[in-house]
C-alpha cells in the first residue's frame, strides 16, 4: 500500500522509507526539509531502486494534507515529523508544542476526513518519568515527560488514545524509541544533522572526521559502572524494521498499542566512545566536563512486549552501529 511518512526525508524517516520499499510498500514522503538534505529522495532511489513520491511542506498545512491524501491514495501513516531536541525544547517550549502537538492534530483531522485510520506514531522513551525503575516497562509505568519535548510526545499519546476511545476505527501504534544510532549499511543514508549535533553518535563521528576538535563527556560521577550516563542504543535499521512489524500488527488489531523499541542493554557514554574507537580504528579525543542539566544516570527498555506482540527483536550489535555510522560519516565528509 501507499504509506505516508511524515518527516520521511529525515534520519529515522528515510530508514523507514527504505524498509517500506524492501517490504513491497510505496513510501510517500511529506517533509519540510528543515532538518533533511535535499538529495535524500535520490539516495533512496539509489538504495531501493524506487524513487519515493515527495511533497515538500509542513504537516500543519491543512490544504497540503488534503491534497496529499486525495492524490496519493494513502493507506496508512507513519508520523515521524516534529521537533526533537530536548535542550531546544527547554529554551523554546512554544515552538515544540506548536510543531509537535498542532502537527499531530492537523494530521489526524486530515486522516479522518479521508478515511485513513491506521497510524504508527514516533513516540519516545522521554514520556517515562525518571521515577520509574529501569528497565522502563510499558503498562503501569509513571508517564510524566522529562522535558517540554517529552511532554509533547506524552500529550500526543493522550490525544491518540482519546481518538481511539471515541472511534473504534482507529488503529494506532505508539512506538517509544530509545536511542537510535547507526546508518544503513550502504552508507547512503544516515544521521547528518544541521548545525551542532544534539545526539552523541553524530558528534563522535564529527570528532573522528576532524570536523570538531573534541567531544565533551558531560559528567563522570553518576552512579553507573564507569560514572557516565547509560542509554539504550538501537540501530536505526532495527528501529525502522519495528515500524513495518507495527503496521503488520495494526492490519489485524484495532485500538492502541504502546510498545518500547530498544535493545534492553544499557551502554555508557564512555563505553560507546571506546567501542567506536575499537570498531573503526579512529581516535576520538574527548574531555570530561560538568554534568548537563536534565540528564539522568541510566535508562533502558524492557523489550519483552515488543518481542511477544510484534515479534520484534533488535539484531545489530553496538559495534555494527558504530561501523555503519562511521561509513556514512566518511561518505558525508568527502570520502575520508
Amino acid at each position: 500500500m501507499n504509506v505516508l511518512v511524515t518527516g520521511g526525508a529525515g534520519y529515522i524517516g528515510s530508514h523507514i522509507c527504505a524498509q517500506l520499499c524492501a517490504c513491497g510498500h510505496t513510501p510517500v514522503i511529506l517533509d519540510d526539509f528543515s532538518n533533511a538534505k535535499p538529495d535524500i529522495p535520490a539516495r533512496l532511489q539509489q538504495l531501493t531502486g524506487q524513487r519515493p513520491v515527495v511533497y515538500r511542506g509542513d504537516v500543519r498545512d491543512a490544504a497540503l494534507l488534503d491534497h496529499v491524501f486525495a492524490a496519493a491514495e494513502i493507506g496508512a501513516v507513519i508520523h515521524t515529523a516534529g521537533k526533537k531536541a530536548v535542550g531546544e525544547s527547554v529554551t523554546d517550549p512554544q515552538l515544540y508544542y506548536e510543531n509537535n502537538v498542532h502537527g499531530l492534530l492537523a494530521l489526524t483531522k486530515a486522516m479522518a476526513v479521508h478515511g485513513v485510520f491506521t497510524l504508527v506514531f514516533s513516540s519516545s522513551a522521554t514520556v517515562y518519568s525518571e521515577t520509574n525503575p529501569v528497565p522502563y516497562r510499558e503498562g503501569n509505568a509513571v508517564l510524566a515527560g522529562t522535558s517540554p519535548y517529552g511532554r509533547t510526545k506524552l500529550i500526543a499519546e493522550w490525544i491518540l488514545k482519546d481518538l481511539a476511545a471515541a472511534d473504534a476505527r482507529w488503529r494506532v501504534a505508539l512506538l517509544r524509541y530509545f536511542n537510535p544510532i547507526g546508518a544503513d549499511p550502504s552508507g547512503l543514508i544516515g544521521d547528518d544533522p544541521a548545525g551542532v549535533p544534539n545526539n552523541l553518535m553524530p558528534y563522535i563521528c564529527q570528532v573522528a572526521a576532524g570536523v570538531r576538535p573534541e567531544l565533551t563527556v558531560f559528567g563522570n560521577d553518576y552512579p553507573t559502572a564507569d560514572g557516565t550516563c547509560e542509554r539504550d542504543y538501537i540501530h536505526v535499521s532495527d528501529l525502522a524494521a519495528g515500524h513495518i512489524q507495527a503496521l503488520e500488527y495494526l492490519a489485524a488489531h484495532a485500538g492502541v498499542l504502546e510498545v518500547n523499541l530498544g535493545t534492553g542493554q544499557p551502554v555508557s557514554v564512555l563505553g560507546l566512545i571506546e567501542t567506536f574507537i575499537k570498531a573503526t580504528g579512529q581516535p576520538v579525543p574527548y574531555r570530561i566536563g560538568p554534568r548537563r542539566a536534565g540528564d539522568i544516570p541510566a535508562y533502558y527498555a524492557a523489550v519483552e512486549k515488543a518481542k511477544t506482540v510484534l515479534g520484534f527483536e533488535a539484531a545489530c550489535s553496538v559495534e555494527q552501529m558504530c561501523c555503519d555510522a562511521w561509513r556514512f560519516a566518511k561518505n558525508s565528509y568527502g570520502g575520508i
